[in-house]
């Protein structure tokens, strides 16, 4: 099996978020694909089977399939787009949350198109207050929750209880452990910055996260009153993302380093 890792979000390596990217001729079981993501330990692993004019496409963190990932749709494009379709201007996905493409942009830029997922506001739960301490200014409630504070030192300094953060999904009557919580503010260098957090899902810090901007494009979106905005995610590694608000969808874009290609032995 053909095997891949790519840093997105960033120009240059050890930025942004790895992703693994698997090429499949066929499905096998899915306790196998849970088998390498759960090796391979990385936020999520793509697996990706060509059909006649897209592919299928999933993802896998190492506990369990999520619904959507946007790091490692990007990087899927990045292999696919190198090694398999060269020619190709545009891709297309079918996945969990439907039909997703990823076009090629000047300077090595790659942009997704992805569903919005604008929040409803919601209040401050006690456990988001126990996790993440004083500061929190307004909470929304998406397929992920999304908490805003007032500054850029606000998200930096955030060191959440990531115990206290797995109470959110009870308190907040989210359906599963697949969801995240955002923390975001206004940007020094850019429109705004954010940190993702899943600990539900084993993954306490997503290093630079797509999905979390299907939430967070159109909050700042009308915040700001602007449809094309930057944005920067602060975890350690850090990546920068560039955002457009198209009402239902969200424009996602970013750069892409091919860090690893190899095979993964079955037996």
């Amino acid at each position: 099996m053909k095997y891949y890792v790519v840093d997105v979000f960033t120009d240059h390596l050890f930025g942004g978020n790895p992703a693994g990217v698997c090429l499949l001729d066929a499905w096998p079981d899915d306790a196998l694909l849970q088998n390498i993501a759960t090796e391979n330990n990385l936020s999520e692993t793509a697996f990706l089977v060509k059909q006649e004019d897209h592919y299928d496409l999933r993802w896998f963190t190492p506990g369990l399939e999520v619904n959507l990932c946007g790091h490692a749709t990007m990087g899927s494009a990045y292999i696919l787009f190198n090694f398999v379709e060269n020619d190709a201007r545009e891709l297309r996905f079918k996945t969990q949350s439907g039909v997703l493409s990823v076009v090629r942009g000047d300077g090595g830029m790659l942009w997704m198109d992805f569903p919005a997922r604008p929040g409803a506001p919601a209040p401050v739960y006690q456990s988001l207050s126990s996790a993440l301490g004083d500061g929190i200014k307004d909470v929304y409630k998406a397929a992920d929750i999304l908490v805003v504070f007032d500054s850029e030192e606000d998200i930096k300094g955030a060191d959440p209880d990531f115990e206290k953060l797995k109470e959110v999904r009870d308190e907040a009557g989210m359906p599963g452990d697949d969801f995240g919580v955002i923390i975001t503010a206004p940007g020094s260098d850019c429109d705004f910055v954010s940190r993702f957090f899943a600990p539900n899902v084993g993954v306490d810090e997503d290093p630079v996260t797509g999905r979390a901007h299907c939430v967070s494009i159109p909050y700042w979106s009308k915040r700001l009153g602007r449809k094309e905005l930057t944005a920067r995610q602060l975890s350690r590694r850090g990546g920068r993302i560039w955002c457009e608000d198209m009402g239902d969808r969200v424009k996602i874009g970013g750069q892409v380093q091919l860090y690893l290609s190899g095979e993964i032995m079955q037996h």
